[in-house]
Parts: structure tokens; sequence; C-alpha cells
């Protein structure tokens, strides 16, 4: 990249100097002048421009040096290479000075050349190609015309004796390894060695030596080995010069994504160092240069002459929606849900996707599935694969992610807080995203993040502020806080899910409302179905009779279904405005909510809305509604509802396996889902 660099002359003397072609030597032609000289000429060899510049004008200066110009302390040349040398010093420069009679040149100034290329190079077009030199390899850009390099994060496991991910070690177990990180290639060209004392040297800002890892391919006899050369111990790497044209790969891995006090965009240099030069006598036959160490001593350091940068752009995290085709469903085998398992395990198998059982030996009694993870993926133009966020509520599935998940091409990270303490709304039910929108003028096509949340002003529950802080700094997903604490566990997915409308690329938001279960039951009274009974094959119930008119008939039920919805409208009127969504985008599922002795809310039957949607197929809790004409009229309406969507609707019995420990089937199942075909990096944040 062109940069133009301050040279100082020596009358009498003729220096060494190493120019980047691309670059401009700035020289003070008068500084250097002797006291008696009026005017000066220059003559340079074919492969180096030489422009005289005196007062914003600017003249090219003969090679032979047949023109003398007036010295002016304005005037300065500027000398720049056009080509690599094939030599050290195969070209020079040399500045005459005469006096007033102008003839023979009273003294001189010259300089020895040579010239090199050197350029560090990306993907910064983003097309899976490492270009050379492009001009926006030092910037980094958001949208579809944006520019920059892109970096994963190494945070799968292709070793499988350690129980670590890539990135926390400085090994490269096997090439797959490599194939996680981005390309980054030194292009130099020039003679076969630099003039004595010049050095190229890779470095990174300490600032981003925990963010960033670099190793280099080296081929030994007996082999490739590749060494690790920049990371958190080693901010800096002297490159070998190789001279004629040469390319030196790196592989660059990112080590942590983007969060609070980084934005995920790091930085790393490449500078040619110059020693203190030469001064090389030049007054007569005897002329030669004299070494560093007689004119001044031992330990002078060199100073950089060049340097070539490159930025990068961790990928984010990015969750993915309902929307999304499933690959794998988890849930867990405990000890009472044998049948619940028998269910998912049809469901899924209708859905033509792959389902993972997480023994009892490895969940230790946790069957929250849902709670303890979130599944996502990393992209960049070369390589893709998932990754699953842990959450930081470590029950008996603390050690899934780690043991069973984490593995080649499906990484992992988690958030832990320190000081913070965790509660119900740290849970992943908690965390969930909408299929793509657009709001108030703005695209968002990868969706929003939804985050269960306290009520403004109060002090209750909220999520943890590690994990807010990751999840708003990925950028991509722009999340939106809700209010969920008024719920006994308090999750998002208790009030509100999304799910597809097979065929086109429209989706449907589904919200759990009281006011909708009421209409129906009143309706049902109306039609005659007062008696109509509720729980019938209600596992592990009691035997109280519950009918439609007695549910009605409720005052204190009643009132606690309105302040519910209350709480549900106004997550309805947040999610209405900040996903850009009409009263057409949205379906209420009847649901009926009462209240613990802390004033929390939970379901009274199975919450509907919290399903598992597999494409076209849903997994609904079986609600074991009122009985009308051999049907539950619960069922009947949501199917009513959804199916003329195109959407399969399947009634799953939760009650005790589930249920009565205040979960439903979207608790206790999860899904790693197929990545959005939506470039990240296209989002204007």
């Amino acid at each position: 990249m062109g940069r133009d660099r301050t040279l100082r002359l020596q009358f009498g003397n003729r220096i060494e100097v190493v120019c980047v072609v691309g670059t401009r030597l700035c020289t003070d032609v008068y500084g250097a002048a002797p006291a008696d000289a009026v005017t000066f000429a220059v003559k340079h060899s074919d492969d180096v421009e030489v422009e005289i510049i005196s007062d914003g004008q600017s003249e090219h200066a003969p090679a032979n040096g047949g023109k003398q110009w007036p010295l002016d302390p304005k005037t300065t040349l500027s000398i720049q290479m056009t080509r690599p040398s094939t030599e050290a010093n195969d070209n020079k420069v040399t500045v005459g000075y005469y006096g007033e009679n102008g003839g023979h040149p009273i003294d001189q100034a010259g300089v020895f050349l040579t010239g090199i290329e050197i350029s560090l190079d990306v993907d910064a077009d983003r097309d899976g190609v490492v270009e050379k030199n492009h001009p926006k390899k030092a910037v980094w850009t958001w949208g579809p015309d944006g520019q920059g390099a892109v970096l994963l994060v190494n945070c799968d496991k292709e070793n499988p004796y350690t129980g670590k991910e890539d990135c926390q070690d400085d090994k490269v177990f096997s090439k797959d390894d490599l194939e996680d990180m981005s390309r980054m290639i030194l292009r130099t060209k020039g003679p076969d060695r630099l003039p004595p004392g010049y050095e190229m040297v890779l470095y990174i800002p300490l600032s981003d030596c925990d963010k960033v890892g670099v190793f280099y391919l080296q081929n030994p006899f007996f082999g490739q080995r590749y060494i690790h050369v920049l990371g958190p111990r080693k901010l800096f790497h002297v490159v070998k010069y190789t001279g004629g044209s040469a390319e030196m790969e790196f592989f660059v891995e990112g080590l942590r994504f983007p969060d609070a006090g980084f934005d995920g965009l790091v930085t790393i240099n490449v500078s040619l160092l110059e020693p203190v030069a030469e001064v090389r006598l030049d007054r007569g036959p005897e002329a030669c240069p004299r070494p560093l160490s007689e004119l001044h001593g031992q330990g002078i350091p060199q100073t950089p002459i060049f340097t070539d940068t490159v930025v990068f752009r961790i990928a984010p995290w990015i969750m993915t929606p309902n929307t999304l085709a499933p690959v794998n469903v988890f849930v867990c085998s405990v000890k009472d849900n044998y049948l619940f398992l028998k269910e998912i395990k049809n469901l899924v198998s209708k859905a033509n996707c792959k389902m993972s059982v997480c023994s009892r030996y490895m969940n230790r009694g946790d069957r929250w599935m849902q709670d303890e993870i979130e599944f996502g993926y990393i992209h960049a133009p070369h390589k893709g694969f998932p990754v699953v966020l842990d959450s930081p509520r470590n029950g008996g599935l603390e050690d899934f992610a780690v043991k069973e998940i984490l593995g080649p091409d499906f990484g992992y990270v988690s958030r832990e807080p320190l000081f913070e303490e965790v509660t119900s709304l740290d849970s992943f039910g908690n965390l969930e995203v909408s299929p793509p929108v657009t709001a108030n003028g703005k695209e968002y096509p990868l969706g929003r993040i939804l985050i269960g949340s306290s009520f403004p002003l109060s002090a209750g529950r909220r999520m943890t502020k590690v994990v807010r802080d990751f999840l708003y700094a990925q950028k991509v997903q722009s999340p939106i806080e809700l209010y969920s604490d008024w719920l006994t566990v308090g999750h998002v997915d208790e009030f509100v899910t999304f799910v597809p409308i097979p065929g086109k690329k429209q989706f449907r938001m589904l919200m759990a409302s009281p006011s909708a279960c009421y209409k129906l039951f009143r309706e049902k009274q109306k039609e005659g179905h007062g008696e109509a009974v509720m729980f019938k094959g209600y596992t592990g119930t009691d035997t109280k009779r519950v009918t439609v008119n007695k549910v009605l008939s409720n005052e204190v039920m009643v009132q606690e279904n309105q302040y519910v919805q209350r709480c549900i409208d106004w997550n309805r009127d947040i999610l209405k405005k900040e996903l850009g969504l009409a009263e057409k985008d949205i379906i209420d599922l009847p649901a009926l909510f009462k209240m613990d002795k802390q004033g929390k809310a939970m379901a009274y039957f199975p919450n509907m809305v919290n399903m598992i949607v597999l494409s076209r197929d849903l997994g609904i809790p079986k609600p074991f509604g009122p009985i009308i004409e051999a049907e539950c009229c619960l069922e009947q309406h949501v199917c009513s509802l959804l199916e003329p969507l195109g959407l399969t609707c399947t009634f799953i019995d939760d009650v005790s396996s589930y249920h009565k420990q205040l979960g439903e089937v979207h608790c206790g199942t999860n899904v790693h889902r197929k990545p959005s075909a939506f470039k990240w990096w296209n989002v204007t944040p």
C-alpha cells in the first residue's frame, strides 16, 4: 500500500536504501546542498522515477541529468522504484550540486536503491480467493458492497485426545484444523538477498494478542510442519526473506468472539525494518562503505520504513430460527419420560431428521435440554460450522455440550458470570430468535434475538450481563428485551414462538392467549357444552372434575388471567413494533395460567405455544382440554388455526414428565438447524 517516506541525503556521500515498490521517497534536496551551491541536477537509473516538486508543481527529471534546477527551500524530490530489483543496490539516484558557473558539480549526494515488492494479503472481497494487494484489505465495512476479511473462532475440536477447543492451544492437530482458519499470504519479489541488516517482521498489537493466532507452514525434509508464530505469548515473528518471487502462506484463527469491549476487529501487520544506513565515501578511488560498528557502536535499533496492514472481523455467533430446516433433535432420557421419548421419536421420523438422546448417565437427571444450550453457527467465505452456546445455568447437563457435542466442525462457546447471581432467566428457554423481518424501515435478514427480562423500573430477574453483552456484541441479530419475569420460570418460550408457512418465505408468530381461551370456552358454553370435562386421561392428576362452566365461573382465575393477558399484550406491542408485524401475522393460541405463592404465573394446562417446530411438523403439548363430541376442543381449535397454513399438528403428552415440573415439549427438546443462506457480512447493523 503506497506511502510517502522521508529520505535525507548527505552531500559527499551515497547511502543505501531499500525502496518498496509503490512507495515514494520524499527528499529535501535543499537541505543536503553545500553552502555555495545554487542549482542542482539529477541522474537516475531506468527503473527509477524522479519528480522535481516545487510550489505544488511537479516535473519529471530526465535519467541523464541534462537539466539543472535552481535550489529553493520549497523544492523536493519524489523518488520511486517502478519494479523490483534483481540485485541489491542495482539502481541509483545521484544529485549534483553546482555553483554560479554551472560547469562541474562542486559536490554530490546519492542513493543506491534496492527495489522490493511486499504485500500482506487476505480475502478482502470475501470471494474465497486471497487477492494481491487489495486496496480495501486494511479496512472492514458492512453491507452488500462492503469489504474486509472474515475470521472464524477456531472453537471446534479436531484433536480427540483433548477436551478443549482448538483455539485454546497453539498447535495444529491436522489439516482439517487448518480449514477452520483463514489464509493470509505474504508476497515478496526482489533480489536474492536484501542488504545487510534489513528484516521483515510480522506482528500484532498487544490489544489483539488474546484474540488472534497465526500459524506458518514450514517444509522441512521430513514433511510439513505448522508452527505457531503469533498469539497470546508471541507478538511478533521475524519472517525469512527468500528472494526472487515468493509467497509465504499463513493460517489465521480467531480466539475470541466479539464481546463487551471487543468489536470483533483484529489487525495484523508486516513491517520492513531498516538498520542505520552505512555511509559510503565516494570522494576517490578508495571509496568504500564503513561498517556501522565503527561509526555508531553496537545496539542501534532498526527502524520501520514500510508497513502493510490487514484487518479481519471475527465472525459472529448466529442463532437459527424455527423457520430453518431441522438437522438433529436433542432430548434427554430420564426415568419417567419413556412415552414422551417414543412420541418425539415418531415426530422426528415424520420430519425426516436425526434424533440424539442424552443418556441418564450424562444428564444426571436434568431433563431440560432447551435450557442448557442454544444452537447457532459461524460462517466465513471459506467455511462454516455449527456452534453450541452453553448457558451458565449448569445443572445436571453441565458437561453435555463439551463431552457430547463439541467435536470436529462443531464448535462450543460459553459465558459464565463472575459475580452475578444466575437465575432461571439465564436458562435458554429464555433465549429465542425471530425469523427474518423488516421493521421501521430496517432489514434484519437473520432475525432478531428475543431475551426475557424484568419489567421496566422493577428490580426483578434479568439474564446475566455477560450473556446479554455477548448477544448484543454479535451485532447481526439485534436483541429485543421482553418482559418475562411475571412467569414462575420466566422464559420467553412460555408465551411466544414462530412457525413457518411451508412453501413461502413467510411465518406466523404464535402467542399464548388467556383471552383466546376464555373466548373459546364461552362459545362452547353458549353451544351447550358447559359441562364438557377437562383433563380426561391426564396422567398423574387428582380426580377433581373440571368443566368449562367451572373455569368460566372461577373469578380468581379470571382476574389472574386478565393480569397475564396484560403482561403478554405488553410483549405483543413490543414485538409488533420491533419485528414489523401486523395483527394478521399473529395467531393466538388458547392458554390459561394460575398464580404461585409468589404471585408468578404458571400454565394451568399444558401450554401449547411451548412446542417443537420441525419444518411443517409441529410437536405441541397435549392440552387435555374439554372433550366435546369425543374430541378435545382445544386441539381442534389449534388445528383449525395452523393446518390451513400447511402445518401438521401432533399433540404430545408431556404432563407427568414435563408439565408438572413447570415445562413443556419445547423445554425438554432442542433442535440443531441448517444455517441461513444469507451471508451475515451483508447485514447493515
